[in-house]
C-alpha cells in the first residue's frame, strides 16, 4: 500500500512537472510569434521547400526561426525544412535576396558610404528576412551594433524611390 501511495505521489507530480512545462512552451511559442514584427514578415510569395505559391494548397502554415517568420504551403514541408535548419535558412536566404536585390533602394553601404561594388562584389546579408548590402564583410559587425538606425536609413531612401515608380504608373 504505501508503494501505492509513493506511485501515486511521484505520477502526480511528474504531471504536474510536465503541465508547468507545457505551459511554459506554450508562453515560449506565444511570444516567439508576437516577437515578429512586420519587418521580419515572410517576404515570399512560395514555400522555400516545395516552391508551391502560397495559398495555393489551402492557408499557408507560418513558424518562426531566429525571429523570422517563414511561411510554408502545407505542414508536411516544415519537416523538411527542419531535418538541416541551417542549410535551408542559408536557401531561404539566398532566395530573400534574389527576391529583394533588384528594388534594394541604395548605391551605396548603408555603413560606410562606399559606392557599393566600388570594393569588389556587395555583400548581401539577410537581417530577420531584410537585404543589406555592404561594401565589405567589416560591416556588418557595426550594422549589428545598431540595426534599426541602418534599417531607417535604407526605408528612408525607398521612400523617394516609391513615389517615384508611383508618378511613373500614373503618367
Amino acid at each position: 500500500m504505501k508503494k501505492m501511495m509513493i506511485a501515486a505521489l511521484a505520477m502526480c507530480m511528474s504531471l504536474a512537472a510536465f503541465a508547468e512545462d507545457n505551459a511554459t512552451m506554450v508562453k515560449a511559442e506565444a511570444a516567439t510569434a508576437t516577437e515578429v514584427s512586420a519587418a521580419n514578415k515572410y517576404p515570399l510569395t512560395v514555400c522555400p521547400v516545395s516552391g508551391e505559391t502560397l495559398g495555393g494548397m489551402g492557408e499557408p502554415v507560418t513558424k518562426v526561426y531566429e525571429g523570422r517568420e517563414v511561411k510554408f504551403c502545407c505542414a508536411n514541408c516544415i519537416g523538411t525544412f527542419e531535418k538541416d535548419l541551417a542549410s535551408s535558412m542559408k536557401i531561404l536566404d539566398r532566395k530573400i535576396a534574389e527576391a529583394q536585390s533588384a528594388s534594394y533602394p541604395l548605391e551605396t553601404c548603408v555603413v560606410s558610404g562606399e559606392k557599393l561594388g566600388g570594393m569588389g562584389e556587395p555583400v548581401v546579408h539577410n537581417y530577420k528576412n531584410r537585404i543589406v548590402k555592404f561594401c565589405c564583410g567589416n560591416c556588418i559587425a557595426t550594422f549589428e551594433k545598431d540595426p534599426d538606425k541602418y534599417l531607417a536609413m535604407i526605408d528612408a531612401a525607398a521612400k523617394p524611390a516609391e513615389a517615384s515608380k508611383e508618378s511613373d504608373t500614373k503618367e
